[in-house]
């Protein structure tokens, strides 16, 4: 499947995702988030669920995370056009509590579905909720960011980054220097995946956790 082919799947894929009613967020939703960049994109986002902003507006991180995000990115040479960026949630938990475990487990293959379209070499973790997810292990963020390793997503043999959450540093503003740190990283890392193939799926351990109690009272205080 070449890049134009990839982008019209993805895009088919998100219009049959806009009626999606597997969990019980689908009742107190604006609209469905999917996801939102290039779908040729080298490195994939994943973040935790839509926020007030996102669940407005229909697409993630619009919100002062969001452009955290994008300085971020410029800091390593890219925009938004060249990544793909999408959550673990398509749907807004309401007064943006924690996603719940079966809420996490319906839209699980959304994700991983994305995932299979775009074909990221690096897939970056945002939070706890999708390094857990993505990773297979309840190790949290402050263990495990800017570490990578070698996963099997879909049908695709990826790079997986954990990163903290944007919103941890608008929060905690000494962990800015962290983030910068780590997103300093990528472009090696993208690199470096160029020798990763795509290989039979394999199966992994379900695992879901909360997220980091700055990202928690961040979305509270509705910074995002």
């Amino acid at each position: 499947m070449d890049a134009a082919e990839r982008a019209a799947a993805l895009h088919a894929y998100a219009d049959e995702t806009a009626s999606c009613t597997r969990c019980a967020l689908a009742t107190g939703r604006t609209q469905v988030v999917f996801g939102s960049g290039n779908a040729d994109a080298d490195l994939m986002l994943v973040g935790e669920a839509p926020g007030f902003h996102e669940d407005q507006q229909g697409v993630p991180f619009v919100g002062q995370a969001g452009q955290l995000l994008d300085r971020l990115l410029a800091g390593i040479g890219l925009e938004r056009g060249d990544v793909y960026v999408c959550n673990t949630l398509k749907c807004r938990p309401a007064g943006n509590r924690d996603p719940l475990e079966e809420e996490i487990a319906a839209c699980e293959p959304h994700l991983f579905r994305q995932i299979e379209l775009v074909q990221p070499r690096v897939v970056a973790t945002l939070g706890n909720f999708a390094t857990r997810l993505l990773s297979g292990r309840p190790l949290g963020i402050t263990r495990v960011h800017g570490s990578e390793q070698e996963v099997t997503l879909g049908s695709s043999r990826v790079l997986l980054y954990p990163l903290y959450h944007p919103a941890a540093a608008l929060y905690t503003p000494s962990m800015l220097h962290v983030l910068e740190q780590d997103f300093g990283r990528l472009p090696e890392l993208l690199g470096r995946a160029v020798a990763i193939e795509p290989v039979e799926a394999e199966p992994r351990p379900d695992d879901a956790g909360g997220d980091d109690t700055a990202v928690r009272e961040v979305v509270q205080l509705g910074l995002f």
